[in-house]
């Protein structure tokens, strides 16, 4: 039992952390395009069950940590779409539709096989770029809330020497203690889950301004980005049944308001890395516990919601950062193992960092293709000396004589 303890406490931190920073991005998406309060309810648990489902399934499968998400990006692509004539309907249709064309995206081998092919310094650039942001709110923090923050890295420090897979738990238990003593409390608070079933209503436009974008936004932003993390940690699932999973959920969850499952790419760390469980082989129960935590939280939302709702936004991303301070060190890591494909990673690295969001498609995606396009520009180009100069692949430069990058999980564990 005590060596399930870290990896299941890894995964119940890996929900309240997804939850909790993205959950009012859902709901503002879900009103935007129409949605009634018992609506953006119900989507909002229909989400968190079918996050669940899908993730207890295929992490029981395929015994690797695949951490699945709702569509952050797409949620904020509804808050820009606004309104659509026919209300939210016809928004649950094009749901419905972007559902299926995910589904369609699984079963076109290409695309797996493309993803697979992500170099591990790109991959790991794209993840220190996608982390580097939420490691630094523990800082924003302390200057914003400091006696709220203050308790919560100072815990999180004294673990993190004393206790190590102590540390995020205890910094959890920090926040929730300086929320419960500093809020007005949760005592008008309804905590029932709500139900609200919405007929599916199809239209043109809606096709075109919403579930062709949404299943773009997805795929780029989230499947992509998430597929990447995985192999940044060693893990090269079979896209095909991803899609296939999380496609289907999504399919099945729009009736109920829940507009898109996916990939996770930031909370998929915490699952995925080292802190979970030393054993790559082990990790997979984090994500389990993930998704199970995540139909609690779901059957449970109005409490979670209430909780979140009376702490200041930047504590829960100062908990989140510093549970990812270990990922971001890992990536960072891997991203600079390789002197050929170092530049190309410090590309992809500052692009991904930038938080750029063009044509609808965020910063993940654009570095991972900055990154690629550096790599095939500099293949077959001689690596250069500290000095500038040219020299021969096989007589590498002292200064860049570094271990070889891992290329398994069982390389990943001894880091």
């Amino acid at each position: 039992m005590t060596r399930l303890l870290q990896p299941m406490l890894a995964g119940v931190v890996t929900a309240l952390v997804g939850f909790a920073s993205s959950f009012a991005v859902v709901l503002a998406g879900l009103r935007a395009v129409g949605a009634d309060q018992r609506q953006a309810a119900s989507g909002l648990l229909a989400l968190c069950l079918a996050n669940g489902v899908v993730a207890i399934w295929l992490g029981l499968r395929r015994r690797m940590p695949i951490t699945v998400a709702w569509s952050t990006p797409g949620a904020a692509l509804l808050v820009a779409t606004g309104a659509v004539q026919g209300g939210f309907p016809v928004a649950v249709g094009a749901f419905v539709v972007s559902g299926l064309l995910i589904t369609a995206a699984g079963l076109f081998p290409p695309l797996g096989r493309w993803i697979a092919a992500i170099p591990t310094p790109i991959a790991g650039a794209m993840l220190a770029g996608v982390l580097l942001n939420l490691c630094v709110a523990p800082v924003r923090a302390l200057g914003e809330v400091p006696l709220m923050a203050g308790p919560v890295v100072l815990v999180w420090a004294l673990l993190s020497r004393f206790a190590r897979q102590w540390a995020i738990p205890g910094a959890l238990l920090a926040a929730v203690v300086a929320i419960a003593l500093t809020g007005p409390g949760l005592g008008s608070v309804d905590v029932r889950p709500v139900v609200e079933l919405t007929v599916p209503s199809w239209s043109a436009t809606a096709m075109i301004s919403i579930a062709l974008p949404l299943f773009l936004v997805t795929m780029a932003s989230q499947n992509v980005p998430g597929m990447a993390v995985l192999a940044g940690y060693g893990y090269r699932p079979p896209l095909r049944g991803i899609l296939l999973g999380t496609g289907l959920a999504s399919t099945l969850g729009a009736p109920l308001g829940g507009h898109a499952v996916n990939l996770a790419a930031i909370t998929a760390a915490l699952a995925a890395g080292p802190d979970a469980d030393p054993d790559p082989g082990r990790r997979w129960i984090a994500s389990v516990t993930a998704g199970a935590s995540m139909i609690v939280l779901g059957v449970g939302s109005g409490l979670a919601t209430a909780l979140v709702l009376l702490s200041p936004p930047v504590l829960i991303e100062a908990v989140a950062g510093l549970a990812l301070i270990g990922a971001l060190a890992s990536a960072i890591a891997a991203a600079v193992a390789e002197p050929r494909g170092r530049e190309a990673a410090v590309v992809t690295f500052v692009v991904t960092a930038s938080g750029l969001t063009l044509l609808g498609v965020g910063a993940a995606f654009w570095g991972l293709a900055a990154g690629g396009l550096m790599t095939l520009l500099q293949r077959g180009s001689a690596p250069r000396s500290s000095s500038g100069r040219e020299r021969p692949s096989s007589e590498p430069d002292e200064s860049e004589r570094v271990e070889e990058p891992a290329s398994g999980p069982e390389e990943l564990s001894r880091r």
